[in-house]
Order: C-alpha cells, then structure tokens, then sequence
C-alpha cells in the first residue's frame, strides 16, 4: 500500500497508486448480496431463467460489483502517513458498463486524480477507478470516487 507523508501527497496526483488482486464474484456471493439489499430480481438469483436472457446466465447486481471497491482498494490507494481513519465521501460518477456474469472475477485499477487539503490534517482525494472483469474487453464499472482521511 503506497503510504505518503502530507508533503508528498501531491506527488501522487495523476498516478496509477494500485491494481488490486482478482475477486471472484460467484453466484453465493450474488445471491447473499441479493438477500442482504432484498433485490431477488430473476437476472441476479433465478439461474434457469437468466439462461434465457442474453446474458445467458445470471449477472451480479450493477450495486455488487460498486460495493466491491472497499476490498479491491485495500492495499492499492494512498494512505497519508499517521492516518487515524479514512471514510467514503461519494461519487461524482459512475458508469455501469459491462455486467460481471456469475463465476467470473473481477480486480481494481486505481489512479488519483486530485487531493486537497480541506484544512489541517483532513484530505479529500478523489480516485479514477476502473473495475476491470477477466477475459472481458470492457470494464464492469468506471467510476470517480471520493474520500477523506484524517490525520
């Protein structure tokens, strides 16, 4: 995990800080997310049926493949050096692009695009994030992400 002092932050900008490690999105996973946001749609949980989509099988939920982004981050954006907490501050923009079909994995692309300091020891970073799917040409996902850490 690349780990910058306050001085140093701006030197990341516009730098690709990590490619996360591939997670597998299978459809335990798909159908335990189902449960917990109670989204049972059939192109997500009903195998049979989702055979006679053109997807040919279920997909993950658009919101699976977003909520996956904690753990793809971990280990691949920037930490300020002394970081006492970090939080998710939002989105400018997210584009579904691609459906994650059950039983293929996926992995993050991180690059920084912008960190500023909101005042003393509060830094707000804002990241490109692409959600890349194996064997597939087009990404799962691209999004702007925003976050804060606390010095």
């Amino acid at each position: 995990m690349p780990t910058a002092k306050q001085d140093e932050i701006a030197d990341y900008v516009g730098k690709q800080t990590g490619t996360s490690d591939w997670a597998m999105i299978d459809q335990e996973r798909i159908n335990q997310f189902a449960d917990v946001t109670e989204d049972h749609q059939f192109i997500h949980v009903d195998e049979e049926a989702a055979k006679m989509t053109p997807f040919g099988g279920t997909i993950a939920h658009g919101f699976l493949s977003l909520s996956m982004l904690s753990k793809l981050a971990a280990g691949n954006v920037l930490v300020v050096d002394g970081v006492k907490m970090g939080v998710n501050y939002g989105f400018e923009k997210v584009r579904f692009i691609n459906p994650v079909k059950s039983g293929q994995r996926i992995r993050g692309h991180f690059t920084l695009m912008s960190a500023d300091q909101k005042m003393p020891g509060q830094w707000a970073f804002k990241y490109a994030v692409k959600v890349e799917i194996d064997g597939e040409e087009k990404p799962a996902l691209v999004a702007e992400w925003l976050s804060m850490q606390f010095v």
